[in-house]
């Protein structure tokens, strides 16, 4: 039984708890957060004990730790994790700074340590098709990719304001799922940023619509389009071209049903918000790590991944407010 503890009873973390109720071989062991309610709360629910981080780290009954709490905390707490000893899993990102990654990823290799970010959307089961396609040679050699992702509306105020901004925070996930279907590493990136949603999304020094050309050095490219507003739901594609043809991945409707009547078609609405649309993907990222801490195996998305697309959020960054192509050497 793989005995594991979290740091952050939040959103994402009352998600992971639930993951890990319905995980073969997996136990929820202890819960930590300042506000306490919140720790009280998931701890009641799911019959583990409240602990503060540091009890949860140095715990001879946890084998690995989730860690969910605000992303100024991660590397701290990655650091702190690994050298008790525990194998960790954080979400995304690690930190906002390229050189404070770098150095947290050297203590967990220091030590010997087993990291594995949450870049939840390669546990998706169509996006897992599509790159099995891909892997089956079924398309032949990728050659273009197109990731579209659409927010139904923006985040709160608050939230923008300490998320890191678009690149780090919405486009982050699409970096991560356009490396790993092209194959190869960025080379070349280009992005054009714009505020059309909110303008106070603009006034908090961020941007809400977004458009990036990645390239690799072999010439392969990727492009992703990001916008806050999507009036007709939560818009999730990625479209491969490969040299003998394409693999594409759709939307995820309310049902999968269509309607045809004298009017026209009709089809369900899209889901409409992250959690339900990522729903098993969420559980099967736990029931990954879960089994790295049960065969010693590395994990399927590793600390590097997290630098690699923060590296790319970076360039792109560098690129819409500079106006040039940037490499992503500069910040290797």
């Amino acid at each position: 039984m793989v005995r594991i503890g979290i740091l952050g009873a939040g959103r994402i973390g009352q998600v992971h708890a639930r993951a890990i109720s319905e995980t073969k071989g997996a136990t929820l062991v202890a819960v930590s957060d300042v506000f306490e309610d919140a720790a009280r709360a998931l701890a009641h629910e799911y019959g583990c004990d409240v602990r503060t981080v540091d009890e949860i780290a140095e715990a001879s009954d946890v084998d690995g730790v989730l860690i969910c709490t605000p992303t100024d905390l991660h590397a701290d707490q990655i650091e702190q994790c690994a050298r008790a000893g525990k194998a960790v899993f954080c979400e995304k990102p690690i930190d906002l700074d390229i050189e404070r990654v770098k150095a947290c990823l050297s203590v967990v290799e220091e030590v010997g340590g087993s990291l594995m970010l949450g870049f939840n959307r390669r546990y998706d089961a169509d996006f897992n098709a599509l790159k099995g396609a891909i892997n089956a040679g079924r398309i032949g050699d990728v050659e273009m990719v197109t990731i579209t992702s659409r927010d139904p509306g923006p985040p709160p105020m608050d939230y923008i304001s300490r998320s890191g901004g678009i690149f780090k925070d919405m486009t982050i996930h699409d970096f991560d799922v356009a490396r790993w279907m092209l194959g190869e590493e960025v080379e070349t990136v280009v992005a054009q940023a714009s505020v059309l949603v909110d303008p106070e999304i603009g006034k908090a020094g961020d941007f809400d619509s977004i458009n990036v050309i990645l390239r690799t050095a072999s010439g392969k490219q990727a492009v992703i389009t990001n916008s806050r507003r999507a009036t007709y739901g939560y818009d999730q594609r990625i479209e491969v071209h490969g040299s003998k043809g394409k693999a594409e991945a759709g939307n995820t409707h309310e049902a999968r049903i269509e309607v045809a009547t004298g009017t026209g078609f009709e089809r369900p609405p899209l889901l409409d918000f992250f959690m339900t649309r990522y729903t098993q993907a969420y559980a099967a990222e736990i029931a990954a790590f879960v089994s790295c801490v049960e065969t010693g195996a590395p994990p399927p998305t590793t600390g590097e991944d997290g630098l690699r697309a923060l590296i790319l959020a970076e360039a792109a960054l560098t690129s819409a407010t500079e106006g040039r192509a940037v490499k992503t050497s500069e910040f290797a």
